[in-house]
């Protein structure tokens, strides 16, 4: 409820933007399965799988509504996770939103469901009124941290893993916003990695 309000005029209820990454101890989260990173596919080198430790994601399936997207995932996830029918069928299923000043309609993929062009936070900012669930974000680092810049992000999903690399592309910008967030799950496994769900305080 907004402060002072009635108790008839209600907050307006807003779908929440979820951001879900993997990230090492230095808060790196570039290349975790593979790509141009010296150390890329850290996620799995010389670190024991667990399926437990990826519960959560089989959750983020069952529970998102939507996926959005920045250009450069977009390009790299649209062309494999299509084929990925038991991996990702939800995700497949969904609508995706891509956020682009550049992409072009033409430039689309085929075959990976409904897909709509965001040309930039407002976009994003508007969507996020719209009636429906949770909108979730994989991959897109440069998206996240604008994300996070505009009071976008409602939620973090982070499994975080037992390597320092040291250098690459880090989820939170060293000129970023002040954040508090709150703990809403978390867990550890014996291979060393950290789950944790965490909501932003606004």
């Amino acid at each position: 409820m907004i402060p002072g309000s009635s108790p008839e005029q209600k907050e307006h209820p807003v779908r929440p933007i979820v951001v879900t990454t993997m990230l090492t101890l230095d808060g790196v989260m570039e290349a975790p399965g593979g790509g141009d990173h010296p150390h890329a596919g850290w996620t799995f080198t010389d670190i024991e799988f667990d399926p437990a430790a990826y519960e959560l994601k089989g959750r983020e399936q069952e529970e998102a509504t939507a996926m959005l997207l920045g250009r450069v995932s977009y390009q790299e996830f649209a062309p494999v996770w299509p084929s990925m029918t038991e991996e990702f069928p939800r995700y497949n299923a969904m609508p995706k939103h891509v956020v682009s000043s550049t992409l072009a309609e033409d430039d689309l993929v085929d075959g990976w469901g409904e897909t709509t062009i965001l040309r930039g936070l407002e976009d994003v900012a508007a969507l996020r009124e719209t009636e429906g669930g949770p909108i979730l974000v994989h991959g897109s680092g440069t998206l996240a941290r604008g994300l996070a810049a505009a009071g976008l992000v409602d939620r973090y999903h982070l499994l975080t893993f037992p390597v320092v690399l040291g250098s690459g592309a880090r989820l939170f910008a060293d000129d970023g916003p002040r954040t508090l967030l709150r703990p809403v799950e978390t867990a550890s496994y014996p291979n060393g990695i950290t789950m944790g769900v965490w909501d932003v305080v606004r």
